[in-house]
This record gives structure tokens, sequence and C-alpha cells, in this order.
């Protein structure tokens, strides 16, 4: 599916550990307020040029390739959508976890907002145990000339308010793919979350 891979980084430490294991690096600056727009400033920065460009974010390390192949394919297949992303079931524990971001997608597999709250949310004001909740995975794709809109756009209210970069796609009035997926999220977000993942990647012989 990939044509190439790199790690994109402002950070040498993480550069140098990426090339100890034979992975292709591209600096990008501090400056970057996301990682799309550290994706953007990476194609910029190669001299290939692609049509769709994915992010893979560097706390998903446990992400299938089944995954990745399904959000490509999903923004091909969807010409009025310049993003496209994947969600899998949210635990009921994580409802109210502002680490576990969620999302709500309309009847056409569209999203409609992401939040770091509980979404939808209920009178009772607690989680519905029966009611399918998603969360959001740390993977995108992107139509590779949106990047460059993308990094010209003012931030927008909803994303600074919620500090979720994607919002400002939606905010803008651009369309969101959004796939649903049968994953063992296991996103690294907080310190305490290393632990657990390097456990299940010993288990699974990646360390």
């Amino acid at each position: 599916m990939f044509d190439s891979s790199v790690v994109a980084t402002d950070d040498e430490r993480i550069a140098d550990c990426c090339r100890g294991f034979g992975a292709d690096v591209i600096m990008t600056s501090e400056s970057c307020r996301n990682g799309t727009e550290r994706c953007n400033e990476a194609l910029e920065k190669l001299e290939k040029k692609y049509d769709v460009v994915v992010n893979i974010q560097g706390d998903e390390p446990l992400i299938e390739p089944e995954i990745i192949d399904g959000v490509v394919k999903a923004l091909q297949v969807a010409p009025d959508a310049v993003f496209s992303t994947a969600v899998t079931s949210l635990k009921p524990e994580d409802g109210l976890d502002p680490n576990r971001v969620k999302c709500v997608v309309d009847n056409c597999g569209y999203a409609i907002y992401f939040s770091r709250g509980l979404i939808p949310y209920n009178k009772s004001g607690k989680v519905n145990p029966d009611f399918p909740y998603m969360l959001h995975l740390g993977i995108q794709s992107f139509d590779s000339k949106f990047l460059k809109v993308y990094s010209e756009l003012q931030p927008t209210p909803l994303q600074i308010e919620e500090d979720l970069e994607q919002l400002k796609v939606l905010e803008n009035g651009y369309k969101m793919k959004v796939i649903k997926v049968d994953h063992e999220a296991h996103g690294v977000d907080t310190p305490d979350d290393v632990e657990k993942i390097e456990s299940l990647m010993r288990e699974r012989n990646l360390l």
C-alpha cells in the first residue's frame, strides 16, 4: 500500500532512536502546532510527490496494517472527503476520560464531531453501558493537496477549546470519512500507558 514511510519529528532523541533501527527520518520545525502540520512540512521536504499521506501517530504503536489500508481506501472511495480516520468501540470505563477522544458520525459515515468529553451526552450525566460510543484512533489519511490548505487555515475555536486538530477540518466545512474497526485500543496517552504497551509488545515479541 505504501510507496514509502518516514518518521517526522522535531526531537533529535526520537530521530536518533529511529535511525538506529533503519528508519528514514525527516526533521521538522518546532513551530508545527500538531501532527497534521508536521505531515505537511515533511511532505514538502520529500522529492517525490504523493496523492495520499497517512499519519500514524507515535502513540499508536499497535495499530494493525488492515486499519492503515482501511483509512486509505475510505479516502479513495469518498471523493467529497479530504481526510479519513478510524474509530473503534469505546470501553464504558473510558467514557469520562479526556485522554480518550470520542467521535460521532452521520448515517453516511462522515464525522460530525470529536470531543474529549462524552458524546453523545445524556440527561443522566452518566455513561450508558448499552450505547455504542466510539473511540477515535490515532491514524489519519489526507488528500495531499489538502495538507497545504490545512496548514494555511487559522486555528478555530472548537479546535482550540478541545485541543483536537481534526476539528479545524470540520469547522471549515470539509468532510471527513470515518471507518469503524474492531481494534483493542492501546494508545499511549499518559505515562502509565507506557508500561502496559511495553508488556503487550513483549507478549507479541515486538520488543
